[in-house]
């Protein structure tokens, strides 16, 4: 019999996009799976719309780091897949992670690559960015989402006093207890959400205030390619790719300057007021 995977979603006022990642793990080309939503008090109807697909929803907060651990605390499955609920699996997302994970006991995790849904300039412009990384991959981005349930205990689940650098931390914990991760090629497709570069730097701040413990953690200097998105070497690799779309590289850089902004401001409050 096929090994059960626990799909643990996480949620707060979602009801715009969830329809569309659950209705993509029902057609999944692999079956056994258990999805686990893990709501924290929406006031839409996020649950409602859940519960045509899922019985397994519950209530919990206060930050996606304590709902993932939470979830994996209810699941029944030997493997683990962490979800956002922007989110939507292409057809062999599951199968794959299945197949790479089982070549070798070493493999702890496995990077799942993403590939924008865009509507407006601002998420072309997103979607454009992740287009470096995902051809490819990139080491210094890349982050697993699906994991050996064994060995996600063995790291102790994610880090719940960090929200944000959460998605980099819990692979490089498993890195570092000697496992390694490795990536498909089957694809999520991220329905991007954004409206303005503004939307995204608050968003960097609010992730920024905690992510001092992340770096201190991981001895990762503050002035990094981590940190500073135009240290990364990614974006200036491709020649043909730049002088092709010259907007979205000019968008991109004003994007990624609100976001360099509005994280700075936020892990310069985090470390003064300590939280």
């Amino acid at each position: 019999m096929s090994s059960l995977v626990s799909v643990i979603i996480t949620t707060k006022n979602e009801s715009g996009v969830i329809r569309k990642l659950l209705s993509s793990l029902k057609n999944q080309s692999y079956k056994n799976i258990e999805i686990i939503l893990i709501d924290n008090n929406s006031t839409d109807s996020t649950k409602e719309i859940a519960k045509k697909f899922t019985k397994r929803i519950y209530n919990f907060g206060p930050e996606r780091s304590a709902q993932r651990n939470f979830g994996a605390k209810l699941a029944h499955g030997d493997y683990l897949l962490f979800l956002d609920a922007d989110m939507e699996l292409s057809v062999r997302v599951i199968q794959e992670c299945i197949d790479s994970i089982r070549l070798s006991n070493q493999l702890g995790g496995v990077i799942i690559p993403e590939k924008s849904v865009a509507k407006n300039f601002w998420e072309k412009v997103k979607a454009y960015e992740r287009s470096f990384y995902n051809e490819r991959g990139d080491e210094i981005t890349d982050a697993a989402r699906f994991f050996r349930k064994s060995i996600f205990k063995k790291a102790k689940g994610y880090d719940e006093t960090i929200t944000g650098p959460e998605d980099w931390d819990l692979p490089e914990t498993i890195k570092n207890l000697g496992y390694q991760v490795s990536r498909i090629s089957a694809v999520i497709y991220h329905h991007e959400r954004i409206n303005s570069p503004i939307d995204l730097a608050k968003k960097k701040y609010y992730y920024a205030l905690r992510a001092y413990r992340y770096l201190k953690k991981h001895n990762i200097s503050t002035f990094s390619p981590k940190t500073i998105y135009f240290f990364r070497p990614v974006f200036y690799k491709d020649f043909n790719k730049i002088v092709s779309h010259p907007m979205l590289y000019t968008g991109m850089f004003i994007m990624l300057f609100a976001q360099l902004i509005g994280g700075g401001l936020g892990y310069l409050v985090g470390r003064i007021k300590k939280l």
